[in-house]
Order: structure tokens, then sequence, then C-alpha cells
């Protein structure tokens, strides 16, 4: 999620849902799926299909925990990454596979409590990492899915 964002980029609509592409998905460096972009649950579904290995039953928990946290929740795939935001506002939470953990970025991390653990070079962005052995500690992630959801988030 680092890199610099469109100052200009639209906020999260509502879009027309995009068909899921029948191809078999890449997998980029780091085993992340490239998955056209694409606006609804059908493409972060595809994204979550195409995790290799223990990442897409992550993939799959983290998806149930944020739609179940906030069900009015928006998504899409864009930079081959799910995006999960708010109709009217921006996105509040990404997440992206590398090769040996699984990244949620908090967009406005340092306003959540408590701070998720990993640092970004961006001010407010904030990481928490999913590695194969993790205990995933649901009770503090839909914590912090229900605090960011409640906060602008990044344009993308």
């Amino acid at each position: 999620m680092s890199g610099k964002t469109s100052k200009t980029a639209a906020k999260v609509t509502k879009k027309t849902a995009a068909k899921p592409d029948t191809a078999e998905p890449t997998l980029l460096s780091g085993g992340n799926p490239q998955i056209p972009k694409g606006y609804g649950d059908a493409p972060v579904q595809a994204y979550i299909a195409a995790m290799p290995g223990w990442k897409s039953d992550v993939g799959r928990r983290l998806d149930a925990l944020i739609t179940r946290t906030v069900p009015d929740v928006h998504k899409a795939v864009k930079w081959n990454s799910p995006l999960y935001g708010m109709e009217g506002q921006d996105w509040f939470l990404g997440v992206h596979c590398f090769a040996k953990y699984i990244k949620v970025a908090f967009f406005r991390g340092t306003s959540l409590s408590p701070v998720p653990p990993g640092e970004s070079k961006q001010k407010e962005v904030r990481y928490f990492h999913i590695h194969e052995e993790d205990r995933l500690d649901e009770a503090q992630l839909a914590a912090w899915v229900e605090q960011a959801s409640q906060f602008p988030g990044e344009r993308m």
C-alpha cells in the first residue's frame, strides 16, 4: 500500500460490480494475485480464491470478519489489492499478499486504539501482518475494523 496516492481520485461510490474473470490469475512477486480492477464483492472473492496456500483461508476469514463487522462495507480490487470502504468516504482498509505474510493496511491506523504495530512511511498508515503460524485475535481485528470504518479513509 505504499506509494503516493492520487489527490483527485474518486471517493467510494456504488459502481457496477465487475464480472469475475474465468482465466487463471497470475501470481506476482511474493505470491500476490494479479486480479483485474473491479468494484463489488466478485473481484474481492476472485482475489481471495487466488491467494496461494494458507493465505486463501485467512483471506476468507478476514473478508467475513470485515463484512460481519461493517455490513454496509463497499469492496473493490485496485492495484492488485482488495480495498474496503464506506459509500461517500474513501477506503479505510486494504489487504495485500507477500511471500511470508498477509499485510492488512489501516489507512488511518494512527487513529486506532490500540495502534496496529506495523509502521509505514506514510504518516497515518499502520499495518498488521499475519503469518501462517499466527493465531488471529479476531476480537482485536474486529475492533480495529469497526474503528477504521468510522474515519475518512485514503483516496485511491
